[in-house]
């Protein structure tokens, strides 16, 4: 289901005829939103990998997206925030998300839509339970011989 997203962010970048930027580069900016964060907290809060997220940052720097500052009682670390152009980008996928929102409302039962969202809330529950835990030994015969 992620890649179908981003398929769509792709396709929404492709019809703004934007092609400086990457589909997940666009949804980086979009994460960002109105903050300042170190490339560690983006890195945290939005589930991409450091070594991406240093090197997807550089290019969004490159193309006018971000602006980065050191810190200055750590120089090895980065602020980054939103360019001018970005914040643009943010706006367009809002309403984005906005048009996708108001179709998938129009198409499925109030009901429908609740029980969606109840079941996912319960997939999200279940993988956090995954981290938190790690995953649970079903064959307990193992645990014994172990």
């Amino acid at each position: 289901m992620h890649r179908q997203f981003l398929e769509v962010v792709k396709a929404e970048l492709d019809r703004l005829d934007i092609r400086d930027i990457n589909n997940v580069q666009a949804l980086i900016l979009y994460n960002i939103g109105g903050d300042e964060m170190t490339v560690g907290e983006l890195t945290l809060r939005g589930y991409y990998l450091g070594s991406n997220v240093s090197y997807n940052v550089k290019k969004m720097t490159e193309h006018g997206y971000l602006d980065q500052q050191r810190l200055a009682h750590d120089h090895r670390s980065v602020r980054v925030r939103l360019l001018e152009k970005a914040l643009q980008l943010s706006r367009h996928l809002e309403a984005m998300f906005d048009r996708h929102i108001a179709e998938f409302a129009n198409s499925m039962k109030p009901e429908e839509v609740a029980a969606a969202s109840q079941h996912l809330r319960s997939i999200e529950r279940f993988w956090l339970q995954q981290l938190c835990f790690g995953p649970r030994i079903v064959d307990f015969t193992r645990v014994a011989a172990a």
